[in-house]
């Protein structure tokens, strides 16, 4: 790779920004932070004092002007992310958005066509994807001996009633709760290792009798090679697991989308011809998914090669995710399209 690091702007001061992306960028091997923005040029200024991020901004304008940026991180909310990101290709920075990155099909294939004409990098922020367990996963998936992928059953929960938060402040047409906020990872990697898309769709949802967002979703997906099973919910106790089952093995991923990045990454690969014996733990050494995140895009920039998650990927997710709404609302099965 070229020895100069790729310059990011830093687009807000939200939680996931400050708590992950940020140190991740700081510690990765090609990419530095060169500015951040928010609307209140104070917490920008003190953002940037805490991080040793050279320059600040008080409005997203002003960085995507800085000449000296070339990739704009997005961790705006939901229904902000189509905006910035198509603001932000239009000043020729290239865009990697928070997911999800868009609420509908329509505006996907727009940064589709403003990504071409422009000739940029765009993805959404799927960082699980450069996780070396979710590589190793699917390399043990396809192998012989699990045979063939047939079932894949999931669960991703955490506890949040601030009535406060940004994410329980948009009902879910407009991006918020349980199914947009942490719904969409299980779909995207159920896809991820099937390797194809599913075909219909089946959705129930439960919703928080005080706040306008779904609290609890469960949903089934209809591959062509076999199920997909998950429930998601932002009032349960913390949780995350990913199961996968062949016609031989399965395997268990016990933190598949929060690993700890201070201690290695264990999957549990259990034989179904000694049910009764313990799995065989693979091994995997510790990681920032998020440092690894930031590599590989810029990455991507440099040697002009493709992001991990593309807009590609990112219009058969939305359009997955928009089939379980509307599954939920009609109570029946749902074919994800792309209009």
């Amino acid at each position: 790779m070229h020895d100069q690091k790729v310059k990011w702007g830093i687009l807000g001061t939200a939680r996931i920004a400050t708590k992950s992306i940020i140190p991740g960028i700081q510690r990765s091997k090609n990419a530095e932070i060169q500015a951040i923005a928010s609307r209140n040029d104070d917490l920008a200024r003190k953002t940037a004092l805490k991080f040793g991020i050279p320059t600040h901004y008080g409005s997203y304008e002003e960085l995507l002007q800085d000449p000296e940026i070339e990739v704009v991180y997005i961790p705006l909310p939901n229904h902000l992310h189509v905006e910035w990101s198509r603001r932000a290709l239009e000043a020729g920075k290239h865009v990697l958005c928070e997911k999800p990155l868009a609420l509908n099909t329509e505006d996907v294939q727009e940064l589709v066509k403003l990504r071409n004409k422009k000739k940029l990098k765009i993805g959404e922020a799927f960082m699980v994807r450069c996780h070396p367990q979710w590589l190793e996963a699917q390399r043990i998936v396809q192998s012989p001996k699990f045979g063939p992928l047939r079932l894949v059953q999931g669960t991703f929960s955490y506890f949040n009633r601030d009535e406060k938060n940004i994410r329980n402040n948009y009902p879910i047409a407009e991006g918020g709760g349980a199914l947009w906020d942490i719904g969409c990872y299980p779909v995207h990697t159920s896809r991820f290792m099937f390797g194809e898309e599913p075909q219909r769709v089946l959705a129930l949802v439960e919703k928080d009798p005080q706040m306008p967002v779904d609290r609890l979703v469960s949903a089934i997906l209809e591959f062509p090679s076999g199920q997909a099973l998950f429930s998601s919910s932002t009032q349960l106790v913390p949780f995350q697991r990913m199961s996968f089952f062949g016609e031989q093995q399965h395997l268990e991923l016990p933190s598949p989308f929060n690993p700890p990045e201070d201690t290695p990454t264990v999957l549990q690969l259990h034989n179904g011809k000694n049910p009764n014996h313990p799995p065989r733990e693979v091994v995997l050494a510790p990681s920032n998914q998020y440092s690894l995140q930031a590599d590989e895009f810029s990455r991507a920039v440099r040697e002009n090669t493709e992001v991990p998650v593309p807009l590609e990927s990112s219009l058969w997710n939305t359009a997955v995710l928009v089939a379980l709404h509307r599954s939920a609302v009609s109570g029946g099965w749902v074919e994800p399209t792309i209009e």
